[in-house]
């Protein structure tokens, strides 16, 4: 099975007249179809009989997205059992016919992408040009991930020894749980469960409570496009109940999991710890979180810096793992720096993101509302506040884009992690300041530097000690295939998603040899 090479999925122009209207139409759609009950899926049957999680819309509250279904433990266990007992013929499948499966399911998406984006704005909050690129970013994984299962198929090199015949085969695992995020409901859950199923695992999936119904019509989705009902489980409740559940049984074999720190941790020892039965050690690939941080040199492009921090720090309310929630600025540039970006932040227009102009939308949950209040509160403690820090349209769970001022490298909003519309601004005496404070953090995942000088450049390159590190672009908007993405210390296991080496942490090498006369 040969394909073309990889490119990634473009972006929508919503400039251009044809695209807004084709977008507005597929948000009339998505309205039309609101409110719907969702099955779980077990062994092939869908569960309808336990509705009870309700998805509603975190712009306008009174809007109900969708109803799944609210299973415990039991059910949990049954799905990891059945998902265990379709896995040797799902791996006894050749490589080609499951690509094909997410080829298939790739260019079904592609067909409808602009109702996939819809469901975000409704479902998580998202802008049009957010909720655009997690589209873009789930069909990318399904294409990237199918070219690289066909590439681990072929013969993988071994060094020649004399009378035998060698061969290096990568066979999969067995039953994955996976656990993805809320904030790219799509992207990030199509890509954990494909990248998974494609190796030939079978696998329990488990969406984030905010975001159930997305996840639900992708399982659809996938029975459409041929997968066998069996091979992937579809399970939706309370994330301690049945994720633990999941992640405990001792036919689990891998666990793949985008969460925050604390839930990553416990995961960690949850997996590593041999239940009664269990015959190997579990897999464990997380990506956690972030305490993402900008610096900003004496020389570059002020406009520029301004623009991309805006964009880090603000783009989906800063609720990205990858998102600049702290600028490091020279303090030769630091008042001009300031002014340019109050001016790009001032400009951000809040309201449901239904409508194209209001980037900034809602947070996910009202646990979001309370975390980033309790930090706001510690800033104005920490720092000065000179933009935003109030509650928005009550319709929702609104929080205005905000900007301390003087917060030292030490702070609590310089180091923790917030996850929300709060940018720290830190005066750094020069560049080498600079770097030790991006690199003061327990987190390790993104970076980036505007720089025009070639040594400061050379110098990040080499102590900027992040996964995913950018020069004179913002630290955002990673491109499967182009950005291999994943972070340092606390910020996972730098498992490198949409990276040629990813789908290698879901199989394992299996070395045959025979001797020959």
């Amino acid at each position: 099975m040969e394909l073309p090479a990889f490119t990634n999925e473009p972006f929508t122009d919503f400039s251009d007249p044809a695209n807004k209207q084709a977008f507005e139409a597929a948000l009339e759609t998505i309205r039309g179809e609101l409110g719907r009950t969702w099955p779980a899926w077990v062994g092939g049957e869908a569960i309808q009989d336990k509705p009870g999680l309700v998805s509603t819309d975190p712009c306008q509250l009174n809007r109900v997205i969708g109803t799944c279904q609210d299973l415990g433990a039991d059910e949990a266990n049954a799905a990891v059992e059945a998902a265990h007992s379709a896995f040797p013929a799902w791996a006894d499948t050749t490589t080609e016919y499951r690509a094909k499966i997410l080829m298939d399911a790739a260019a079904m998406i592609r067909d409808r992408k602009h109702e996939w984006s819809a469901l975000m704005v409704y479902e998580a909050g998202k802008s049009w040009p957010e909720a655009d690129a997690d589209t873009a970013e789930a069909i990318d994984f399904l294409e990237y991930y199918a070219r690289q299962a066909l590439h681990f198929a072929k013969p993988q090199p071994v060094t020649p020894v004399a009378g035998e015949a060698n061969e290096l085969r990568y066979i999969p695992l067995g039953t994955a749980a996976v656990i993805p995020p809320w904030n790219f409901p799509f992207a990030i859950m199509a890509g954990m469960t494909t990248s998974a199923l494609v190796c030939g695992n079978t696998v329990v999936l488990k969406p984030a409570e905010q975001t159930p119904v997305i996840a639900a019509r992708f399982v659809q989705l996938m029975h459409e496009a041929g997968l066998p009902k069996e091979v992937l489980q579809f399970v939706t409740g309370d994330g301690a109940t049945v994720g633990g559940a999941m992640v405990n049984h001792p036919r689990t074999r891998l666990v793949s999991f985008t969460g925050s720190r604390e839930v990553g941790l416990m995961l960690h020892e949850q997996t590593a710890k041999v239940q009664p039965g269990q015959i190997w050690m579990k897999r464990y690939i997380a990506e956690m979180g972030g305490k993402d941080g900008m610096l900003i040199d004496k020389d570059c492009d002020l406009d520029h810096a301004a623009q991309g921090v805006t964009a880090a720090a603000f783009g989906f309310q800063g609720q990205k793992c990858s998102a600049c929630s702290r600028v490091m600025i020279h303090q030769d540039v630091y008042e001009t720096f300031r002014e340019k970006l109050l001016a790009c932040a001032s400009k951000l227009q809040a309201g449901h993101p239904e409508q194209l102009d209001n980037v900034a939308g809602p947070v996910i949950d009202p646990d979001a509302v309370d975390k980033i209040s309790r930090y706001i509160a510690i800033g104005k403690e920490e720092g000065e506040l000179i933009l935003g820090g109030e509650r928005g349209d009550a319709k929702g769970h609104y929080f205005q884009p905000t900007i301390f001022d003087g917060i030292a490298p030490e702070a609590r909003l310089s180091r923790e992690e917030i996850f929300g519309p709060v940018l720290a601004m830190i005066k750094v005496r020069d560049f080498e300041h600079g770097l030790e404070v991006a690199n003061n953090t327990e987190y390790g995942l993104t970076g980036a530097v505007y720089t025009d000088i070639p040594a400061h450049k050379e110098a990040a390159r080499k102590r900027f000690h992040v996964g995913n590190f950018y020069i004179n672009r913002k630290c955002t908007g990673a491109l499967v295939g182009g950005h291999p993405f994943g972070g340092f210390n606390m910020s996972g296991t730098d498992s490198k998603a949409g990276g040629p080496d990813y789908l290698l942490h879901f199989m394992q090498g299996k070395l045959i040899s025979e001797r020959i006369t």
